[in-house]
């Protein structure tokens, strides 16, 4: 199964949006919260090079690495074969 690692902060509407929507599909992620933990935007800003949210990483079974920024149901979907 998928690993998916969503960043997030505690105000953000598309992140909660895209919560729901994970939730939904009874997706596990993993939540980390950059405007909690620096070290972690840090680590954020270095995979994706910028500072917005959400930004999802979804580490597949095949080794391939998916990174979206922003709620890309689309891109989401596709990458998790839903």
């Amino acid at each position: 199964m998928a690993q998916v690692t969503m960043y997030t902060t505690a105000t953000c509407p598309f992140c909660k949006m895209q919560m729901e929507y994970l939730d939904s599909k009874n997706v596990k992620y993993q939540r980390i919260l950059v405007d909690e933990h620096p070290e972690e935007a840090q680590k954020m800003i270095a995979i994706s090079g910028q500072m917005g949210v959400p930004f999802t990483v979804i580490d597949l079974d095949n080794g391939e690495r998916e990174t979206i920024l922003g709620f890309d149901r689309k891109r989401i979907d596709e990458a998790l074969g839903l």
